[in-house]
Formats: C-alpha cells, sequence, structure tokens
C-alpha cells in the first residue's frame, strides 16, 4: 500500500495502518536514535516514545506528504530532549581556519579476509566515535543526511530549520571530523 493512503487510514484511526506504520519506520527511528545516543535502551525509549507522539497528534496531521519528515523530527527533538537531560559533555573539535588536512577513507570492498573485515570495523568504530563527539546539531545533520541518507531538503525538514543551516552544519561537521580523524589515523 502507498504511504499517503496508509497515513491517511491512519489518521482516521485504522489501528493496522499505524502497525504497518511502526512496522514501516520502527528501524530507521531505532537507527537515528541509537547513533545519537550510543545506548540501546535511550534508542528504544526514543523510539516507543515517537509512534506514541505521532499517535497522539494523528489528528492534527495535515499534509501526508510530510509524514517522513514529521516522524524524523520527532524523533530527532525527542533524542536531542534526552541529551540534554542527561547533561552529556561533547568534546569540541577546534573551529580554527587553518588548512585542514585532507583524510580519505574509502571502505575496502567486501572481503572474505578476516584482516580486512577487522580494519573495516575499526575504522567504522573510530568513525562512529568521531561523530559521536560533534556538538548535537551537527551531530544530528551528519547522521541524517550523511548516515542515513536522507536528503538535505528532508533533514531542513526534520530538524525544523532552513537548508542552508544544514548545508553549513555539514560543511563544518565534517571539517571537524576530517580533522579529528586525521589526528587518529597518522
Amino acid at each position: 500500500m502507498e504511504l499517503r493512503d496508509l497515513v491517511e487510514r491512519f489518521i482516521k484511526g485504522d489501528q493496522k495502518a499505524f502497525a504497518e506504520l511502526v512496522r514501516r519506520y520502527e528501524r530507521k527511528v531505532y537507527s537515528i536514535a541509537y547513533r545519537m545516543l550510543e545506548n540501546h535502551l535511550d534508542a528504544d525509549e526514543v523510539t516507543q516514545e515517537t509512534f506514541v507522539r505521532i499517535y497522539e497528534k494523528r489528528h492534527e496531521i495535515r499534509d501526508t506528504n510530510f509524514f517522513t519528515s514529521l516522524i524524523l523530527r520527532i524523533a530527532t527533538n525527542y533524542a536531542i530532549d534526552l541529551l540534554r537531560k542527561k547533561q552529556r559533555r561533547f568534546i569540541s573539535v577546534d573551529d580554527t581556519d587553518e588548512m585542514l588536512p585532507t583524510v580519505e577513507v574509502e571502505m575496502a570492498a567486501l572481503t572474505e579476509s578476516p584482516d580486512s573485515a577487522l580494519l573495516n570495523e575499526e575504522l567504522g568504530a573510530i568513525i562512529e566515535k568521531g561523530i559521536g563527539l560533534l556538538p548535537t546539531r551537527q551531530r544530528v545533520t551528519v547522521i541524517l543526511h550523511d548516515v542515513e541518507g536522507f536528503s538535505k531538503t528532508e533533514v531542513a525538514m526534520a530538524m525544523g530549520c532552513p537548508e542552508a543551516t544544514v548545508r553549513s552544519n555539514l560543511h563544518i561537521a565534517r571539517a571537524k571530523l576530517k580533522k579529528w580523524l586525521a589526528k587518529r589515523l597518522k
């Protein structure tokens, strides 16, 4: 069934339509929450709360075309609220204008070599750690755009900001990540 029809049925109170929407979006919401919070219990909480809130607000949904953005916005806002409540501190990478070294990270093609698999796993962990050190808004932007593959327009709608802010956040975050990775990959 097409998403638009499913959302329309959900708005009218169809429980099966809601269950299908949960099935379609549950993994994506959990993945985004986990990458932001780095904790399975918190990611579960964000996932559950996202669907509770979307269910409670179903009568306020006016445009079914933006349902995905609405779910992303609820999930990211709730995850940010959790981060703030926990008062976690993030290490900020220096924002100087110095020339940033170029770090090219190319994930090796999937091979049967255990060494290659271990290297890819270690590199992935390093990159995840670097993303986790970014300030909250930059981290959310990188996760939604670079990791989860949403367009800049979709990220802007989910975060409730102009697309130019998304581009700026991406530019700054990527520069910080390059600088941070360059120090670790020497």
